[in-house]
């Protein structure tokens, strides 16, 4: 056999990296459309259960090591992102960072809960209309979280589906009668649409068109927080959308 010479390519940006959930049909897509072409995305999954409760979600917490190390080994990531709204915030943002920082040699981790604080900082949002796919008690910890950041929620409407596989099959049309509906509820200064399966990039525009505030969604925080937190552009939300919106 021969034994063949090579050259090794010159060192690239570090790549960001994906802890998906697998039940999760949205997220990775949604990322390609987000991120500028030139982001290199590398994704992992961690099993998650296809009814989302309050204990299914912090059960993931004992598997997000272990689905983080699954990233390539000896590649260090500028931004890796867990990739659960509920989860982030039944588990806790800081183990998350924890925990994800233990399997994968991370210099950055986001998760949506994170992203959307940081947003609504930038933004100086401090009011939302908050519209979640999920049964109370899972959207209860989450307006919880919000609100020990600082940030109210001034209305709340929900479809009150436990199923992700029913999750990711609400109609565009339903997601934003729902914001609509709910920002009309009371005063907010954003809605957000909550949970990383939803089908919301497509709906997000023409919702902000209609009505005259900022509409926010799960993975485009996530996108824009972790592009900020790799240096990528100084990419801006409404760059992303721009980036996302189909031609």
């Amino acid at each position: 056999m021969n034994s063949l010479p090579y050259v090794r390519t010159l060192d690239h940006p570090a790549p960001l990296g994906l802890v998906v959930l697998q039940a999760d049909e949205s997220l990775e897509h949604d990322f390609r459309r987000l991120l500028p072409e030139d982001a290199e995305l590398l994704v992992t999954r961690i099993p998650s259960s296809p009814e989302v409760s309050p204990e299914g979600l912090a059960a993931m917490e004992s598997d997000l090591t272990a689905a983080a190390s699954l990233l390539p080994r000896g590649t260090r990531f500028s931004a890796v992102g867990f990739g659960c709204t509920s989860g982030a915030a039944q588990i806790g943002t800081a183990e998350v960072a924890a925990r994800t920082r233990a399997g994968v040699d991370a210099a950055e981790v986001s998760d949506p809960v994170t992203a959307l604080i940081a947003a609504c900082h930038a933004m100086e949002i401090h009011r939302l209309a908050l519209v979640s796919p999920y049964v109370e008690a899972v959207s209860a910890r989450l307006m919880a979280v919000l609100s020990r950041a600082g940030i109210e929620i001034s209305a709340f409407a929900s479809f009150n589906e436990a199923s992700e596989a029913r999750v990711v099959r609400i109609a565009p049309a339903s997601i934003a009668d729902a914001a609509r509906s709910t920002a009309a509820h009371a005063p907010c200064d954003a809605v957000f649409l909550s949970c990383t399966n939803l089908r919301t990039l497509d709906v997000i525009a023409p919702t902000e068109r209609a009505l005259g505030i900022p509409v926010l969604s799960s993975n485009l925080v996530l996108a824009w927080h972790m592009a900020q937190l790799a240096g990528l552009d100084a990419l801006r939300l409404d760059t992303c959308l721009t980036r996302a919106a189909p031609a």
